[in-house]
């Protein structure tokens, strides 16, 4: 069943997809039909994939700076308590800034290429991870903690055999966020300037009215973006195997 439904729900989507076609009687430079899109996939796969290349660097970069800094200020602020007073506000304006209103400014410090669309999924990613994981971090069980200070252990001893694993669970659910919600960094930067992407392709195909190629394009970056999440998934269950799921499941 593990492998079958995948392909289930697949096939659903685009018997829906289809269906909304022939129900709405859209025309295909409105909505084009599966199989328009993927002649469309088919016939421009070389531009399409070389387009995504750029578009998965700048999301596994950003994920991976984004997930290092959301960990290193978490570490800080479970650490040293006066930092909390300092780095809380950063993050709650970190968020409070619509990310639309900053990627013209990343784009205008840091120009058309990489740099900039990897700082906006960058900043798209710190904070979920930030802040799960000081959540995880500040609810370490106090029994856990009375122990360790019973045995004379240090803080630093504390925070890195006592709170960071405790706090795991935590910071993968911030992990598993950050993964969804990565790619939309990358191609918001994409939309407000640049010269390479699946953004940049399809804001050129819906500006050529190439609606099938926007949608192939669409779908390529939906395809990277589920693998992205499952990927990340996959690991963080093995790297926390030591905490099995709770909640009943079937197959």
């Amino acid at each position: 069943m593990r492998a079958v439904r995948p392909l289930a729900i697949l096939a659903g989507l685009v018997l829906a997809w289809q269906a909304v076609v022939l129900a709405t009687g859209a025309p295909p430079y409105i909505l084009p039909g599966p199989a328009a899109t993927a002649a469309a996939w088919v016939e421009s796969r070389t531009l399409i994939l070389d387009h995504a290349a750029t578009t998965a660097a700048e999301i596994l970069l950003g994920l991976l700076l984004g997930a290092a800094l959301g960990t290193a200020s978490a570490l800080v602020m479970a650490y040293f308590r006066p930092a909390r007073r300092w780095l809380l506000p950063v993050l709650v304006i970190s968020q409070a800034i619509p990310v639309f209103a900053l990627a013209p400014l990343l784009v205008l410090w840091l120009g058309y290429g990489l740099a900039s669309k990897v700082a906006m999924a960058t900043l798209i990613i710190y904070f979920p991870v930030t802040a799960a994981f000081t959540d995880g971090l500040r609810r370490t069980d106090p029994g856990w903690l009375d122990l360790a200070r019973t045995m004379d252990a240090s803080r630093w001893t504390i925070l890195w055999h006592v709170r960071i694993p405790a706090a795991m669970p935590a910071l993968a659910s911030g992990l598993r966020v950050a993964a969804a919600v990565a790619p939309i960094g990358a191609v918001v930067g994409e939309w407000v300037g640049s010269s390479a992407g699946l953004g940049y392709l399809m804001l050129h195909a819906n500006a050529r009215m190439q609606v099938d190629l926007l949608f192939a394009a669409l779908l390529t970056l939906a395809v990277m973006a589920v693998a992205l999440y499952f990927a990340v998934d996959a690991g963080l269950r093995r790297a926390i195997a030591w905490q099995p799921e709770t909640t009943p499941s079937s197959d």
